[in-house]
This record gives structure tokens, sequence and C-alpha cells, in this order.
């Protein structure tokens, strides 16, 4: 399995994303998918324990990604860039080092 940015994978879902699609649309699937993500996890359906991803955490969280990048898509944002910024954030209101120091990226 290739292991892919975040950047690219905004990049390919763009090319496949429906483009007659809302904004709304996307927010309400959005939802949809956080609730379908609580249900796995309060029956804590997990793909290891199952003989497919179909209802598991795995299958709700990458649905949950999916349309955060949509939404992403829709807006024109650079999840990637928005990442670092809000890391960058993040160690300054927690007086950390932020995850992505030198010290801490291989």
């Amino acid at each position: 399995m290739k292991n892919i940015t975040i950047s690219e994978l905004q990049m390919l879902i763009k090319k496949i994303d429906h483009k007659n699609n809302s904004i709304d649309k996307y927010f309400y699937k959005l939802t949809e998918e956080i609730g379908e993500l609580a249900q796995s996890i309060r029956k804590n359906k997990r793909l290891h324990d199952n003989n497919t991803i179909k209802g598991t955490i795995e299958e709700e969280l990458y649905d949950v990604l999916y349309y955060i990048i949509c939404l992403a898509n829709m807006y024109d944002i650079d999840l990637e860039e928005c990442m670092f910024l809000k890391e960058k954030l993040n160690a300054e209101k927690y007086s950390r080092k932020s995850i992505f120091d030198n010290d801490n990226v291989e």
C-alpha cells in the first residue's frame, strides 16, 4: 500500500468528487457520517473483529475524513497548510513544542 500525503489525498478526491454538490450537502453528509462513527464506536465494531470494513470504526473514520476533504475542496482550502498553521497555534497556546519540530519528525 502506498503512503500518500494529505495534499495528495485531497487532489485524488477532487478528481472524483461530484462537482454539482453544494456545501450544505457535504456538511449534511459529514454530520451523518459522524453519527455513524459514534454508533460504531459505541458498538466497538473494529476491522480486525470482522471479515469486512463495513460498519466499522475504520470505515466511518475514513468517511468522516472524506467529507472533511470534500468541504475543504469546496472552499479551496489546503488542509496540509492548515495542519501546520493550526499546530503552530496549538503549540503556542499550550506552551509546548510543535509536533512538527525537527526532533519529533523523522
